[in-house]
């Protein structure tokens, strides 16, 4: 809202700065201040509230060291995070972006979802909480919404440069260019690194060429179940899944900057894909409420993100990743959370294997998700976390390289 405002101040009244609205560089940075200031302030407020109404998480004794000590510390801390998000977006991003429309829609909806969860678990004392009928359900409703606009919105476009003979080409600053609705992505790794999921119907004929939307769109579903669920299991110590995920976001804010930017697509010889370095504000104001909220939850925790937050922030990542043409790389950026659900899948495949074939469960760790394996093994919890997030930098580090390691 303020960006509209300052624009029209700029155009029609000439005020003096107001023309720094103009920069993603300068919305950006005040999107992050903004948003840790809200999570600073209201964060504290909620604590408060939360402590009145003894909003406080009920623990299940699963016999890991200073588990018991976190019983009736405030849950649904979640809204800290999607209020600091949210309100620095209003205020600074385009609203008229379909890639912030999109991040928004995003965000509230399993937002919601996770505070439906948080609400039937904490006032109506059902520990099941949200029926997980209901919580897949809704990942596919925004995962058919997002994979919908994507596929079908004429304002979601890539730019292709014309060469001489004709023939489209990624990127030559060179040449003529025309924003061309298709769906491509990133492959890492690869020379001519770029899919066009058109292309994976082609061997059918050409009655199946318009047919690929029925492809494109589960893939969205998959990924955005997976990684909203792979946050969600990630959330198990105090910090862990808001530090690996500001870490996430800091390399999404670099991807969309770059692929948003003509120049820098141009010398980095990657997709360039207009409107979409809006997202820099969008993925600071998410880095800043991640932070924010670390400032509550980390080591001991103050307050628990729960539901509320912890699918949020999965949604959020995986939706970024797709609107950037980087969701191949998800499995190493997000390395922390496949992990994570990789070792409960392991482990209880593994337990029902051995239990129909030997007539007793058998475990491949101590205990699952991954990070209760090690507070088994009798490492701190803090010691944990810093560790996982040094993993998450790595993975990070790893990721970003891919821009030019083909």
């Amino acid at each position: 809202m303020l960006y509209y405002l300052f624009d029209f101040l700029d155009k029609h009244y000439n005020l003096p700065g107001a023309g720094v609205f103009q920069f993603i560089s300068f919305r950006a940075a005040m999107a992050v201040i903004t948003s840790l200031i809200i999570a600073q302030l209201f964060g504290a407020r909620l604590i408060r509230v939360l402590q009145k109404k003894q909003v406080g998480e009920s623990i299940r004794d699963l016999g890991l060291q200073g588990q018991m000590e976190k019983k009736g510390t405030p849950t649904m801390g979640g809204l800290i995070i999607l209020l600091a998000i949210l309100v620095p977006v209003l205020l600074f991003a385009k609203l008229d972006n379909i890639y912030i429309v999109l991040m928004i829609l995003s965000t509230v909806w399993l937002g919601l979802i996770g505070f439906l969860d948080d609400y039937i678990k904490v006032f109506q004392k059902n520990k099941e909480g949200l029926s997980g009928r209901f919580k897949v359900l809704g990942q596919i409703g925004l995962g058919i919404t997002v994979g919908w606009v994507l596929f079908f919105s004429k304002d979601v476009t890539v730019r292709q440069y014309l060469l001489p003979n004709g023939q489209l080409s990624a990127v030559d600053a060179s040449t003529v260019y025309q924003d061309v609705k298709l769906m491509i992505t990133t492959i890492p790794f690869a020379k001519n690194n770029e899919l066009n999921y058109g292309n994976l119907f082609a061997y059918a004929g050409p009655f199946f060429n318009g047919l690929y939307s029925f492809l494109y769109i589960p893939i969205v579903i998959l990924i955005i179940t997976a990684v909203s669920n792979g946050a969600n299991l990630t959330d198990g110590l105090d910090g862990l899944a808001a530090g690996t995920s500001a870490i996430i976001g800091v390399t999404l804010a670099i991807f969309a900057f770059v692929s948003g930017n003509a120049l820098l697509a141009d010398y980095l010889d990657i997709m360039f894909i207009p409107n979409s370095g809006e997202l820099v504000i969008f993925c600071t104001a998410f880095v800043g409420a991640c932070i924010g909220f670390l400032w509550y939850n980390s080591y001991p925790a103050q307050v628990f993100m729960g539901d509320t937050g912890s699918l949020a922030i999965g949604g959020i990542i995986a939706v970024l990743a797709l609107i950037v043409r980087k969701e191949l790389l998800i499995p190493v950026l997000c390395g922390v959370f496949l992990i994570e659900s990789l070792s409960v899948m392991l482990q209880v495949g593994w337990f029902k294997y051995t239990k129909r074939k030997y007539g007793e469960g058998r475990r491949l760790l101590r205990m699952s998700p991954l990070h209760h394996h090690y507070q088994k093994l009798g490492y701190h919890e803090s010691k944990i976390v810093s560790r996982f997030w040094i993993a998450g930098i790595m993975l990070a580090i790893f990721t970003l390289v891919t821009l030019k390691l083909r």
